[in-house]
């Protein structure tokens, strides 16, 4: 009697390992591949997020899909070690101009309705009602237009504390300063809001 029950003792403390090992690596699969929970810090993406949301980052979209614009991402910047939060404004092959501390997207696929003058041909205002009524758009360095290439350009929701694309992430916009996120420092796209407001974005 006391072997079988040392027997039981034994085959049960081996599944109970086997299915611990089991969770781990579903619990690392979902987070390198799938997605990662993060706490929102600071006030950089007020109004739309605030200090200690909780958000879900979904990995897919980047891999099988193009971002787009509005989409709402994670990534640590080149030169930094911490995660940003940021929502991507300018998309492959646009420019991204700033006038009158307002923000304009030039693209080849801008209705002719839209254009803003003949002498800004391709480009229009972009709607920023994610940010806060009275923001305003203040160019960093005298830079007041950039081309973006293969990558994203990318923006805080609250203008009045940036370290952005705008700002090339609070280094000195020179010649050759990277403004931009490539996919080889993006984490994800934000998919939920779980706290303390649940939103899908």
């Amino acid at each position: 009697m006391a072997k079988n029950r040392l027997i039981k003792f034994w085959l049960d403390t081996f599944d109970l390992i086997v299915f611990l090992i089991l969770v781990f690596w579903i619990i690392l699969f979902i987070r390198l591949f799938i997605g990662t929970p993060y706490t929102v810090v600071g006030v950089s993406m007020m109004p739309t997020f605030e200090s200690n949301d909780w958000i879900i980052v979904e990995k897919i979209t980047q891999r099988f899909w193009k971002l787009e614009r509005w989409d709402v991402i994670v990534f640590v910047p080149q030169w930094k070690d911490i995660p940003y939060i940021k929502r991507i404004i300018g998309l492959p092959w646009e420019t991204v101009k700033f006038v009158d501390n307002k923000t304009y997207i030039c693209n080849d696929a801008t209705p002719e309705s839209e254009v803003k003058a003949e002498n800004w041909k391709n480009c229009f205002k972009l709607n920023e009602s994610y940010t806060y009524p009275d923001a305003e758009t203040i160019p960093h360095w005298d830079k007041t237009e950039y081309d973006v290439t293969n990558w994203y350009f990318v923006m805080w929701d609250n203008r009045w504390h940036t370290s952005d694309s705008l700002s090339c992430f609070s280094r000195q916009c020179y010649e050759w300063a990277n403004y931009l996120v490539s996919d080889q420092y993006m984490i994800g796209r934000v998919m939920v809001r779980l706290f303390p407001k649940f939103t899908t974005f």
